[in-house]
């Protein structure tokens, strides 16, 4: 009997002394510290040349956060200072947006009318050279930096196309990139046209502006309709995404988020107040439009305010953190994941749209247009809308249109644009419905 007490007590005491699973989690966690450190002390003092601790330790963190996503990244000081340019809305470099995948930089988006734009750089196409040096090995960073430069200075990317099977060198001259976020201009029938190129912090003054102008444009009268062009957006600020999502939502979720921790599940609600008053909206999305595009576009089309038009979107549905870290630095970190009013994960899927147009190239026949008419004859007779013949002296003389950027542009100058002529097409019949 004695026995079998001291032997109870004995399993009582190594029950009690037993490892808990965190315990184990936590030995696990110091032997791979242990583990790094050595690695860290064998490079310090076995590799082939010196390497600044920094250098070390600063490459360390880099692999850490590379490792985890193509988003998260951390930032050395000089990276995080261009990335706050970036959202102010002016910074020096090419006007890509990029990300990273299977070790090479993929475009999302070439921002609008910046060098990168304009030497034809398209969304999907993979960077694998940047003046001559292979990207593979390089952190995001790394390449984004040698990227960016001086202003006139000439850079050659090498790219592969997947639609084309084939590389080809592009060679581009850095330029000091001036954003301007939001453009817009009247088209014919009433009908407001906004482009947002990105989503930085000059969106939120910029956008009613833009409402205000069309209206003024349009004699005092409301709209009929708007397009929201989003292509080749690549996202950016969530708060500006939120803004342009409520700006014509009276009611209803916009956008959740979820994340690992509780402070991450957010949802946001829109409040009352449409500033199209519900009129008819046509957004326009196709590969480039990413993250806060895809935010605006499935938050409309989830409440049947806009019919999204164009093709599938880019599909980059995480939400990143970015944390100030010490001597200047910082990191972007995936922490959640958004989701659209209906429930809908976009990551890695995208916004498919309503209404499918593929991108198409569309040219005129020669002989078929610039035909003359009545209408162009010098001195040919105005008549009002009666049929009644107008005087000379009150005939008007109406000047060319103007493109977003204030200069003259007659709408024969601008490329035919196919899904935008469609995006424009449904408006109209959406408010000829209405009606």
């Amino acid at each position: 009997m004695f026995l079998g007490r001291i032997i109870l007590a004995i399993t009582c005491i190594s029950v009690a002394l037993a490892p808990t699973p965190q315990a184990h989690a936590e030995d696990d966690l110091y032997r791979q510290l242990d583990l790094m450190a050595q690695v860290f002390e064998r490079v310090r003092a076995n590799y082939v040349e010196e390497v600044p601790d920094a250098k070390l330790i600063e490459a360390a963190i880099s692999g850490m956060l590379a490792d985890l996503d193509p988003h998260s990244a951390y930032l050395p000081p000089k990276s995080f200072d261009q990335m706050k340019e970036q959202t102010s809305g002016e910074f020096g470099g090419l006007g890509i947006e990029v990300t990273m995948e299977k070790g090479l930089v993929k475009v999302v988006a070439p921002i609008e009318d910046t060098p990168a734009d304009r030497a034809g750089l398209k969304s999907g196409d993979m960077i694998i050279q940047i003046d001559g040096t292979d990207i593979q090995g390089l952190s995001l960073s790394e390449a984004v930096d040698k990227m960016r430069g001086k202003v006139g200075e000439k850079i050659t990317l090498k790219i592969f196309r997947e639609e084309e099977k084939k590389s080809f060198d592009v060679t581009i001259v850095r330029d000091r990139i001036k954003i301007r976020s939001v453009r817009w201009r009247l088209e014919d029938g009433g009908i407001g046209y906004v482009r947002i190129t990105t989503f930085n912090e000059q969106v939120e003054e910029l956008l009613p502006t833009a409402l205000k102008e069309l209206k003024e444009k349009n004699n005092g009268k409301d709209l009929d309709g708007l397009v929201i062009d989003l292509r080749n957006n690549p996202g950016g600020l969530l708060r500006q995404a939120i803004y342009v999502s409520d700006a014509f939502l009276d009611q209803g979720e916009i956008v959740s988020t979820k994340g690992r921790i509780s402070s991450q599940n957010q949802v946001t609600h829109a409040e009352k107040g449409d500033l199209m008053a519900g009129k008819p909206i046509v957004v326009l999305i196709n590969g480039g439009s990413a993250s806060a595009s895809e935010i605006v576009a499935g938050a409309l089309q989830d409440h049947k305010r806009a019919l999204v038009l164009g093709t599938k979107s880019f599909g980059k549905g995480s939400v990143q953190t970015v944390i100030e870290l010490p001597e200047g630095a910082g990191m972007r970190l995936t922490t959640a994941l958004y989701y659209t009013p209906s429930g809908r994960s976009i990551q890695a899927k995208g916004i498919e749209p309503d209404i499918s147009v593929p991108l198409m190239k569309v040219e005129r026949l020669e002989g078929a247009s610039g035909l003359p008419s009545e209408a162009s004859l010098r001195g040919h007779i105005e008549v009002d809308s009666n049929g009644n013949k107008i005087a000379d002296d009150k005939v008007v003389i109406k000047p060319e249109s103007t493109d977003e950027d204030g200069d003259e542009k007659s709408t024969e100058e601008r490329p035919y644009d196919y899904q935008l002529d469609r995006a424009l097409g449904v408006v109209k019949a959406l408010h000829l419905w209405k009606k």
